[in-house]
């Protein structure tokens, strides 16, 4: 599937982008384990997670569709959970293109006294996983990674069970987290994981809203086994990451005034806020979230400015926004100085090689790109025009520039654009009510 995008005026109106993408894997594994039945509404239906409520399935959970949205599918369910004692599966799980949804489910599956093998296409299958099977082999998981690339999934756990562990991340990662506190539900005792630097919290925020004990100390998040999660109802916010590509579209466009509803508003996923109000982005943020939702939500609305400036994202930010780098490099593209972008390696290893990839599309739209090992430097004031220019296969960098093609000349074209099925169902729709 190819998606055209062309020069707007303006954008104008109210947007509901589709649920949060990190959130709803959460609550189909949490959900699925817990005592009780769970309603999820906004569920992100996009493949990557349906593939993690289908491996919740698989291990004995019944889930039940209660709501479906016209274009996008599935956004309600009821999952009745197996009380912390989760089926043997019949075959090897399929994570499609989904690192989260394979490295939460390694955590889990270290735990249980079956084997099981998790699979996933050829991108996930060049993902590396040893970051996670080094502390889960801590905790005497035993796993093998049988892809053809050193590290890589395909991963076989052999049957047995986890003691608890104190462990402290090399790196910042909330998914290397979250697998290791997902391990420690079934341990024994305290599990502890210290952080180098703050990372995304939907996990420990899960935790506490399905009754499973977890404490934060600073940089240090623990949680204390053998827990039993109890079934509690929740509503996915709309995902800021998915959110973010609409915040640079408006802001980028003069006059513009578009609003964004029930966006996850978690403080650490904000970072991309941060950063466009410092590149000059007016917005306004009203929380419509009750107290007890588990994730704080609202709408934002964004007002066009006449120009953005360039601006530093800051290392601390970098954990935080990581997937909201590439958008975010076309707002530098678009703006009159420089986004520099550095400490993020990690773009190296995601569905694509996203400093590379963000590159070159930017390159081939007449803009000027330095690039280097853990980053970019974006150099703004230069017009841009349209292209026809790959998706890699990566929904994000797809998106991207289909936003940029709002304000190039000429018209942009995105080849296999379908690969934004990914983490944005519907995106093509909401897409074409902007375009002439």
């Amino acid at each position: 599937m190819n998606l055209h995008s062309r020069s707007i005026p303006s954008l104008q109106g109210v947007l509901t982008v589709p649920g949060d993408k990190s959130i709803s894997h959460r609550a189909a594994i949490l959900g699925g384990l817990a005592d009780g039945v769970t309603e999820v509404d906004n569920f992100l239906c996009s493949e990557d997670c349906l593939n993690t409520l289908r491996a919740m399935e698989q291990l004995g959970a019944r889930v039940e569709v209660l709501e479906s949205r016209e274009g996008c599918g599935p956004v309600r369910f009821r999952i009745t959970g197996v009380a912390m004692r989760p089926h043997s599966p019949s075959r090897p799980i399929d994570c499609g293109n989904s690192g989260t949804g394979m490295r939460l489910l390694a955590g889990m599956l270290a735990a249980c006294p079956f084997d099981s093998e998790r699979f996933g296409d050829a991108s996930l299958s060049s993902r590396p996983m040893g970051r996670i099977m080094s502390p889960l082999e801590q905790m005497g998981a035993r796993i093998e990674a049988r892809g053809s690339k050193p590290g890589c999934a395909p991963l076989f756990i052999h049957a047995g069970h986890v003691c608890p562990i104190s462990y402290t991340l090399p790196m910042a990662s909330a998914q290397v987290k979250s697998a290791i506190l997902l391990a420690g539900m079934f341990a024994e005792g305290t599990t502890t994981v210290i952080q180098p630097a703050v990372t995304r919290d939907h996990t420990e925020r899960l935790f506490r809203h399905f009754g499973v004990p977890c404490s934060v100390d600073g940089l240090a998040v623990s949680t204390e086994g053998p827990a039993l999660p109890r079934a509690h109802d929740l509503t996915v916010p709309a995902d800021i990451s998915s959110a973010a590509f609409w915040m640079v579209a408006a802001a980028t466009r003069p006059g513009s005034r578009l609003t964004l509803r029930q966006v996850g508003l978690n403080e650490t996923r904000c970072a991309v806020i941060s950063a466009l109000r410092r590149m000059g982005a007016h917005m306004d943020i009203v929380k419509t979230s009750p107290e007890d939702a588990g994730e704080p939500y609202g709408d934002i609305t964004i007002y066009g400015a006449g120009s953005l400036h360039g601006t530093a994202l800051l290392p601390e930010e970098i954990p935080n926004l990581i997937d909201e780098i590439p958008i975010l490099a076309v707002a530098g593209a678009l703006s009159d100085g420089d986004l520099v972008v550095r400490n993020a390696r990690e773009l190296r290893v995601k569905e694509t090689d996203r400093i590379a990839t963000t590159a070159a599309n930017l390159r081939a739209m007449g803009a000027t790109v330095e690039e280097f090992d853990d980053g970019m430097i974006v150099r703004g004031g230069t017009a841009l025009k349209g292209a026809e220019l790959p998706s890699y296969g990566d929904h994000r960098i797809a998106m991207s520039f289909l936003v940029a093609g709002f304000s190039a000349s000429g018209e942009t074209v995105l080849t296999d654009a379908g690969c934004i099925n990914t983490s944005y169902p519907g995106f093509d729709r909401d897409l074409s009510q902007f375009l002439p």
